[in-house]
């Protein structure tokens, strides 16, 4: 048991979100113009457990057929700032403009299907075999929810 505690203890947190920075220098020194700066996070979406299927009495296939599947990521933090030149028609009046989105959790699920089975279960007053149902068929909303932000700036 302390061996098992202990690997699980050594393995590494997996991150929501990876930081990026996007490197614009390249185009600074080409063109000689003042170029935005971009930081971000690449979303690392994560999978849940999908629920599980449920079998009702007197029913021949389970409830749902193909489960929906559960999957959750962050947003990363997201700047982007850009030099604003000649804001007022001066050059005194240079400015920079920024985009500000804070990290956010957003989650999502996979759409599920629902199947009715064309038969139903054996039936004693019929020698034993089986009644035809209508076919029935229904599918599981996807869903995401989340709140994602953002502050535009100007300075």
């Amino acid at each position: 048991m302390t061996c098992m505690a202990a690997a699980g203890a050594a393995t590494p947190a997996m991150a929501d979100a990876v930081p990026v920075g996007v490197p614009l220098d390249a185009v600074r020194t080409t063109l000689g113009v003042d170029v935005p700066h971009l930081a971000t996070g690449v979303p690392v979406p994560v999978v849940g457990a999908p629920e599980a299927p449920r079998f009702h009495k007197g029913d021949m296939l389970p409830t749902p057929l193909l489960p929906a599947v559960p999957i959750g990521t962050e947003l990363g933090d997201t700047l982007l700032t850009s030099p604003v030149p000649n804001l007022l028609g001066k050059p005194e009046t240079d400015g920079e403009g920024s985009l500000d989105a804070p990290a956010t959790t957003v989650r999502t699920r996979t759409p599920g299907l629902l199947v009715g089975s064309p038969l139903t279960m054996p039936d004693g007053s019929n020698h034993g075999l089986p009644n035809v149902n209508a076919p029935a068929l229904g599918i599981i909303a996807p869903d995401l929810t989340g709140t994602p932000e953002a502050l535009l700036g100007l300075r």
